[in-house]
């Protein structure tokens, strides 16, 4: 017998433990080289466990368990013959993932097989261990989602898809009418949030300033263009495009809003990495957008959406959210009408954006109906001043609301065509 001892991999620099948040195989399956086989939350990120090698697999750890990076966490059987009758499971696809037109499995020769692998049937409507995480952390029952896996099995895919897709109605669950409490344990991921907000809150002097933009220009700008901008650059254009435009622009005038402080010393950028938030089914990631101040509307939209893909599938990596030198919020997604964002550290400020309503307001002596939004900006009062704050956010408020702006470096174009 030859037995691989696979250990658990550094998901990246100072991570030293991992968490099992899900076992995607069964003890004593037959696994493929490359098949992800568990899913393992850092402190970061959500990551896949591969196979090192084919073979018969044997659990050493369970979900839930947090484990160090190096430890042992399950064995292969290398030497082990694939079960008569199986055919290998595609590379890097979960192993309850499959396809639909994929061949009738062939009967087993009479003679015994050497290596018996242990089979489990799945009743119609049983989520696997991946989905069922997903399903309990955003309170989804399995009548809300339609299984395509084997034998009706819902997939982790399936609950992403039905959760992307929204709920009707008819679908809610209503209140059970019992007494019963539950309890289930916080994710590593979660854990990890929950330390540095705390921390942020205590250990930095975070105020936030307010605004309102009158959201028009942007709107009719998007209206009248947003079709030919969808043809010819083959993605949508969005709000968040035209404020990380705006707020690459004020940074470049109000360098401290995009510093941070380490130790006794503030080392500010001559770049603006832009960390996004966007919601995912493992909570919410900020995923940064790298050197957004030299990009394009086309160029941000793109890589907003290649990102938030990566966050909804479970496959954002440490990387694509580490280093980010100022952060956007957008609650108003979720219908958030005003808030205080909190700080994602070292950063020393966040940008919160909120929903568009119309109100009542004054443009040139008259009472008119626009599409408001208020902006909120959170600082860390250490490193910026409260003039900076105010004069960062009038400067992101008055690029917004004269959209030309943003192609003269935050300057008015007749400003430009004068030379002054």
């Amino acid at each position: 017998m030859s037995v691989l001892e696979m250990k658990v991999p550094s998901p990246g620099e100072s991570i030293s433990e991992v968490e099992i948040a899900a076992w995607l195989v069964a003890d004593g399956d037959y696994v493929e080289k490359d098949q992800a086989i568990a899913e393992v939350d850092s402190d970061k990120a959500t990551l896949e466990l591969p196979a090192e090698e084919s073979g018969i697999i044997t659990l050493k750890a369970a979900d839930g368990d947090v484990v160090k990076v190096g430890q042992v966490v399950c064995l292969i059987d290398t030497s082990a013959a694939r079960p008569a009758g199986s055919a290998p499971a595609p590379v890097a696809e979960v192993k309850e993932e499959k396809a639909a037109t994929a061949p009738a499995p062939v009967k087993a020769a009479a003679t015994p097989n050497p290596n018996p692998v242990k089979e489990t049937t799945y009743a119609s409507g049983t989520p696997s261990p991946a989905a069922a995480k997903i399903m309990a952390e955003n309170n989804v029952a399995a009548t809300q989602v339609k299984g395509n896996g084997k034998d009706g099995r819902i997939t982790k895919q399936d609950v992403i898809n039905a959760m992307s897709a929204g709920f009707s109605t008819a679908d809610a669950q209503g209140w059970g009418g019992s007494r019963n409490q539950s309890r289930e344990k916080m994710s590593m991921l979660r854990r990890k949030i929950a330390e540095r907000l705390v921390a942020v809150k205590s250990e930095t002097a975070m105020l936030t300033t307010f605004n309102e933009v009158d959201m028009k220009p942007i709107m009719d700008l998007r209206a009248k263009y947003k079709d030919a901008f969808s043809k010819h650059h083959e993605v949508n254009l969005g709000f968040m495009s035209f404020f990380t435009k705006a707020v690459t622009e004020a940074l470049n005038l109000y360098p401290a809003v995009n510093a941070q402080i380490d130790g006794n010393e503030m080392i500010f950028h001559d770049y603006a990495d832009i960390g996004i938030a966007v919601s995912s089914p493992k909570g919410l990631m900020v995923p940064v957008v790298r050197n957004a101040e030299q990009m394009s509307l086309a160029e941000i939209e793109r890589e907003i959406k290649r990102l938030a893909i990566k966050a909804r599938d479970g496959k954002i990596s440490p990387e694509d959210m580490t280093g980010g030198t100022f952060t956007i919020t957008n609650g108003g997604v979720f219908g958030s009408m005003l808030s205080t964002p909190i700080i994602n550290p070292p950063q020393s400020a966040i940008l919160g954006m909120h929903n568009v309503v119309e109100r009542p307001v004054a443009i040139n002596g008259k009472v008119e109906i626009r599409p408001i939004m208020y902006v909120a900006l959170s600082y860390d009062h250490r490193i910026i001043d409260g003039k900076e704050s105010v004069s960062f956010l009038v400067k992101v408020k008055e690029m917004l609301e004269n959209p030309e702006r943003m192609l003269f470096g935050s300057k008015d174009p007749y400003q430009v065509l004068l030379g002054l």
